[in-house]
Order: C-alpha cells, then structure tokens, then sequence
C-alpha cells in the first residue's frame, strides 16, 4: 500500500499509530487492512487468543484518526513517548 509506520505504542487496550499514507490509499482502508492482516497474525500464533475470539471481533468496530499538519513530527513522538512510559510498550523497546 505504500504505507509507512514511522513509530507507534501498544497500550492495554488500544494501539497507537503514527503513519505516513500516501494521498491515494484512504485512511479508512489502511485501518481496515492494519486491524484484519493484524488479527489474523496474532491468532495464528497465540493459540489460547484465537480459542477466545472464534467468531468475534478481535480488534474494536471504530478507531481515531488525524492529521500531523499543523504540529511537528517531534510532538507526535514526545506524545507516543509519554504512552510507552505510561502503560505500554514499544515493539522496539
């Protein structure tokens, strides 16, 4: 798709993606494909997940989207940074 994850957190209940998505892919399918391939991988390798979500969704209907325009690149990191430290974790960490 051309999508690029410049950074992002993982918190207990919610995930957070900072992400680059080129002008022809609508944020609304990347979100779609990102919950679906994501699902379908942590399945596969936690037996005891799949087991519990058979039939149901694992990743919530909604999500939040916006745009970096108007704040720089260093903000949105300082504010994924607070996150890990909080409750999450960063998949690099």
């Amino acid at each position: 798709m051309g999508v690029t994850i410049i950074n992002g957190a993982l918190s207990r209940d919610h995930v957070h993606m900072f992400v680059e998505i080129p002008p022809h892919v609508s944020v609304s399918d990347f979100v779609r494909r990102a919950k679906g391939r994501s699902s379908r991988k942590i399945q596969q390798e936690f037996e005891h997940i799949r087991k519990r979500y058979w039939g149901q969704r694992f990743w919530g209907r909604g999500y939040f989207s916006t745009t970096a325009g108007n704040i720089t690149e260093d903000v949105v990191m300082a504010y994924l940074d607070r996150h890990i430290g909080k409750e999450g974790f960063s998949p690099s960490a």
